[in-house]
Formats: C-alpha cells, sequence, structure tokens
C-alpha cells in the first residue's frame, strides 16, 4: 500500500483522536491478532521459537493494521513470563537438555578421537611393521646377494689360483724337458767328441810288422 492512500486510511480512522486513543486502538487490535495466534501454538513453540511467533504476528496483524494507514515495521519479543514458572522449568530443562547434549558430545568427541588415535596407531604401527619387514627383506636380499658375490669372488680367485699353479707346473715341466733335452744333447755331444778322441788315438798307434 502506498504512503498517500495509508495516510488518507489514517485519518478517516483517527480523525479527531488524541495520541493515546489511537495507540489504544493499535495495541486492541494487536493484541486480538495475538490472542488468536498464541491459540494456534504450543507453550514449548512459543518459548523455543520466538522469531517464527513474531514473525506469524506482523503476517497476520500487518494488513489489518494497514487498513487503518498503520505499518508494523518492527515486532520483536523481548521476554515471555506466566504465572506458575512453566516457562522457567522449561528454561531448566532446556538448559538441562542442552548440557546432556554437551556432555553426550563431548563424550562422543572423546571416543571419536580415541578411535581415531587408535586407528593413527594402528596404522603407524602397520606403517613401521611394513617398513621394517621391507628393511629386512632388503637386508636379508642384499646378505644373499653379496655371500653370491664373495662365493662368485672366492670361485673366481681358486680358478685363477689354480690356473696359475697349472700354468707354473707346465712351465716348470717344459723348463725340465728342456734340460733334459739339453743334457742329452751335451751327452750326445761328450760321446761323439770321445768316440772322436778314441778313433784319433787308434790311428797314431803303429801298425805291427809280420816278419
Amino acid at each position: 500500500m502506498k504512503e498517500p492512500q495509508m495516510l488518507e486510511f489514517a485519518a478517516e480512522q483517527f480523525v479527531g483522536k488524541n495520541p493515546k486513543d489511537v495507540e489504544d486502538i493499535i495495541l486492541q487490535t494487536i493484541e486480538g491478532h495475538f490472542r488468536a495466534i498464541l491459540g494456534t501454538m504450543t507453550v514449548e513453540e512459543i518459548y523455543s521459537d520466538r522469531e517464527g511467533f513474531a514473525k506469524n504476528v506482523r503476517a497476520i496483524a500487518g494488513p489489518d493494521v494497514s487498513k487503518m494507514g498503520i505499518r508494523i515495521i518492527s515486532f520483536v519479543i523481548q521476554n515471555i513470563t506466566d504465572n506458575v514458572d512453566y516457562l522457567k522449568s522449561l528454561g531448566v530443562k532446556r538448559a538441562a537438555e542442552v548440557k546432556r547434549d554437551a556432555d553426550v558430545g563431548v563424550a562422543k568427541s572423546t571416543a571419536e578421537s580415541g578411535i581415531k588415535t587408535s586407528e593413527a596407531e594402528r596404522q603407524h604401527m602397520e606403517a613401521k611393521y611394513s617398513c621394517d619387514s621391507l628393511i629386512a627383506e632388503n637386508k636379508k636380499t642384499y646378505e644373499m646377494k653379496q655371500a653370491e658375490f664373495n662365493q662368485e669372488v672366492n670361485r673366481s680367485k681358486a680358478e685363477a689360483e689354480l690356473a696359475y699353479d697349472l700354468q707354473a707346473a707346465k712351465e716348470n715341466q717344459a723348463i725340465k724337458l728342456e734340460k733334459m733335452q739339453i743334457e742329452v744333447v751335451e751327452r750326445r755331444k761328450q760321446i761323439d767328441i770321445e768316440e772322436q778322441e778314441v778313433s784319433r788315438k787308434k790311428k797314431k798307434v803303429p801298425t805291427a810288422t809280420l816278419r
């Protein structure tokens, strides 16, 4: 509704009335809607959802008071009381529920934290075991490779030493054979020399003349 129209409605409704009368009329109108809305809500709903209750009042009473040229700009419930302390009991109950929920939340959080900690420790131990196993396996593989290498080195060394000994024996045998052949040759030369000497001496002996 536009401002000029609302001013026209207000002039029609409140012409000749003083501010106190205007205030009483508006309050009575809003209170009527207020009681009607209260009848549709439980005490717990009113107490726990004040903003929702105030919104209902603005939504329902707003169009009615606008016909008087009045607009509800703000409607806030500051406090709710009763004569038998029922609302106070609700507050105590709600506080207890909040505390209970908080305690449950803390306990749940602690339990979840403990579970996560245990899970983290388990994963850590599994990772450590896996790492240790891998290290042990690598160490075992290394030692086996090292043993195989040492065995190969020792075998190669033994083969080299055997080959050296065999070659040395062959060379010694060849040297001995060569010496024997030299001795044979020298002996034959010596025999030839001796035979030549014997033959030479025989030629020098005079032949006896027969008479």
